[in-house]
């Protein structure tokens, strides 16, 4: 369960993959440390799962990290497209509705990009936050 998650790379992975997917709630459960693999990046906390999504959560020195992708295969990639409202949704399953998050655009120097994976990181509001009145 790492952050670039191997791709399933056979049929008969792939269609297990499917099967365990439809097996899964529509709402994100969290999963239990003893069936996470054995490889656990530095800082994962919790892991939660849902039929569409897998959300894991990093813990860092001054905030919480939410890496959010799908977990269904289009072609040779991880499924893409993550909707504003999805990982609104996903914040809030997994316990964090009551939080500000920010997704960070770095410069193209400092882009990684191994996997269609989305982060989102728990902080306090921002200034530049929009609020209701």
């Amino acid at each position: 369960m790492s952050e670039t998650a191997r791709l399933p790379a056979t049929r008969r992975e792939r269609r297990a993959l499917a099967a365990d997917n439809r097996k899964m709630p529509r709402q994100l459960s969290r999963i239990p440390r003893e069936e996470w693999p054995a490889y656990r990046p530095h800082g994962l906390t919790e892991v939660w799962r849902s039929r569409d999504f897998l959300v894991q959560v990093f813990s860092h020195e001054a905030c919480e990290r939410l890496s959010v992708c799908r977990t269904s295969i289009t072609g040779d990639r991880w499924t893409d497209n993550i909707a504003w409202d999805d990982l609104q949704r996903l914040k809030r399953e997994c316990g964090r509705g009551d939080q500000c998050a920010v997704e960070i655009f770095p410069p193209d120097a400092a882009v990684v990009n191994v996997s269609n994976m989305r982060h989102i990181w728990l902080c306090d509001p921002p200034p530049f936050m929009w609020r209701r009145r």
